[in-house]
């Protein structure tokens, strides 16, 4: 199996949610692959509740290069993938291409990671039915009107699928994402 993973994003992804399991992916052996709409250069955001505020707030963050456009990515090349949060999958969701990835990955099996939004892409893909995942509360919603379960955890592993709620549960939900890439890798040799 290669070692190169898949991290999904669009203009507006989190900077923490990609970021943290990029180097973390590097550290680990792994080449992180950014995939995005076509390649080129994406803006990050950060995001954050103030204090006073009802809503996120949003900042501009790091820029960060695709390697690949969706339309180009052979899933069967990837160990695994990473649905980032912040505002891009709202949009991104609707790419045929990523679509197509998306329901390869989960019927492959491969070890997949989804934080805050990014659920919202295995969810339009209909890929979150009878699932157990967590999210940002906000998008509740979204994961359960496709038939996935909301579990408000900072690490909900569901077979293949392991998820966080935001940013903020990065160190508990990507050690175990990495270590099925790391038995994945192992278990072929």
């Amino acid at each position: 199996m290669s070692d190169e993973v898949l991290i999904v994003i669009g203009d507006a992804t989190e900077c923490l949610d990609t970021l943290y399991p990029y180097y973390r992916l590097i550290e680990s052996g792994f080449r992180p692959v950014i995939a995005a709409p076509e390649k080129r250069k994406y803006q990050l955001v950060l995001h954050e509740n103030r204090p006073g505020w009802t809503i996120t707030k949003e900042w501009e963050g790091y820029t960060l290069d695709a390697d690949i456009a969706f339309s180009d990515v052979v899933p069967e090349k990837y160990a695994g993938i990473l649905f980032s949060g912040g505002r891009a999958p709202e949009y991104i969701r609707y790419d045929k291409d990523l679509v197509r990835m998306t329901r390869w990955f989960f019927e492959a099996k491969r070890p997949i990671a989804s934080v805050c939004h990014g659920v919202e892409i295995p969810a339009y893909a209909d890929c979150v039915r009878g699932r157990r995942m967590a999210t940002v509360p906000k998008c509740q919603f979204d994961l359960e009107v496709c038939g996935g379960i909301f579990v408000n955890e900072p690490c909900v592993i569901d077979g293949n699928l392991v998820s966080g709620r935001t940013f903020h549960d990065n160190g508990q939900y990507v050690g175990p994402w990495i270590r099925m890439l790391e038995a994945a890798r192992s278990a072929d040799g």
